[in-house]
């Protein structure tokens, strides 16, 4: 059997095959639902040959469905269109692989469900103790308790999930700058900041250089390209600042101060996941392509213990692409922390 994984979230369509192949794509699902399948269809169709597909998804939470569960049903038949007779598995938060005729009738399983997988995939390089694993994406982080390799996790579904701090709604590229800070150092003062999606974290990260650049990345605020010099005319906005009026080391100033702000907000989420556990933490596996971010909230904390990065191990595009990677490998060997069911 050749498996090929797909993460189906609302920004980006992630695949994998769990032999080293991992791509991702942007795909804006509140804007381009309708194109969904056909947009799945060529994007399996770049990936290498695969006969059966394992699906998670995030996209169900996109606003232009009107509840989580006509989310679900959407994505489901858009994967029913373009599987073309390849044996079709949706991934459930209970660590089950099931037909499309299973998902249907447990949407609110399959919603939200990538986080699970990848769960149960790293539990493998932290077998023994109390550990965490914290992913940090471009839109959100999850901080994931996990007890000699198993998921000890306290909730399900994201309301449940952001009330424990296991989910954190802040990533490195789409969190709005105005959201993670209402003012900014500028020459001496404080200005207040505009409450308008003028410039996201991705500037932010553009402007210290934890971010490449990519002159044909336009998935920006206004549409111009992922460059230093564009996230700082975005951010300049921020404070309704133009040229000379906002310069380079104005642009740090306010980047460092968004870097600072989630630092804070995962240190605290990652003190509080930990406090419940019975045991100390033992290990930290960091994932995602903003593991920088989980790094800086452990040295803020103090955590002194072993920490497992993944980008390390498995290389920059299987960790961005975690999720998928990982439901890739445990749907080949066929199991989850004990098995996979294909209901």
């Amino acid at each position: 059997m050749k498996w090929l994984a797909l993460d189906i979230g609302g920004a980006n369509l992630k695949l994998a095959n769990g032999l080293g192949y991992a791509a991702s794509h942007s795909f804006k699902m509140w804007e381009n639902a309708p194109q969904l399948a056909t947009e799945l269809r060529t994007v399996i169709a770049e990936a290498p040959t695969a006969d059966h597909l394992a699906i998670t998804m995030t996209g169900e939470l996109a606003d232009c469905f009107e509840s989580r569960t006509e989310g679900v049903l959407f994505i489901i038949r858009a994967l029913e269109k373009v599987s073309d007779g390849r044996h079709l598995r949706i991934y459930l938060t209970n660590g089950d692989l099931v037909t499309t005729q299973v998902a249907r009738q447990n949407p609110l399983q399959a919603a939200s469900s990538n986080w699970h997988a990848w769960a149960q995939f790293t539990g493998r390089y932290a077998k023994q103790g109390t550990a965490l694993l914290i992913d940090v994406g471009s839109t959100t982080t999850d901080i994931i308790p996990l007890t000699d390799g198993i998921p000890a996790h306290t909730a399900n579904n994201d309301l449940d999930r952001l009330l424990s701090s296991e989910l954190v709604y802040t990533g490195i590229e789409r969190s709005p700058i105005c959201a993670l800070i209402d003012s900014t150092p500028y020459r001496g003062q404080f200005c207040p900041l505009a409450q308008e999606v003028f410039a996201t974290s991705r500037d932010a990260y553009l402007i210290l250089e934890k971010l490449v650049e990519d002159e044909n990345n336009l998935n920006t605020t206004d549409g111009r390209p992922a460059s230093r010099a564009a996230a700082r005319i975005r951010m300049g906005r921020l404070i309704g600042a133009t040229g000379e009026q906002f310069t380079p080391a104005d642009a740090e100033q306010m980047a460092k101060l968004v870097l600072k702000k989630q630092t804070q907000l995962i240190a605290t989420a990652i003190q509080q996941v930990a406090s419940r556990q019975a045991n100390e933490i033992q290990t930290v596996v960091i994932s995602g392509h903003g593991s920088f971010l989980a790094q800086q909230a452990l040295n803020k904390i103090g955590f002194v213990k072993k920490v497992v990065l993944l980008e390390n191990v498995l290389g920059q595009e299987l960790s961005r692409c975690a999720p998928a990677h990982g439901l890739a490998v445990l749907a080949r060997e066929g199991r989850s922390h004990d098995t996979i069911t294909s209901n």
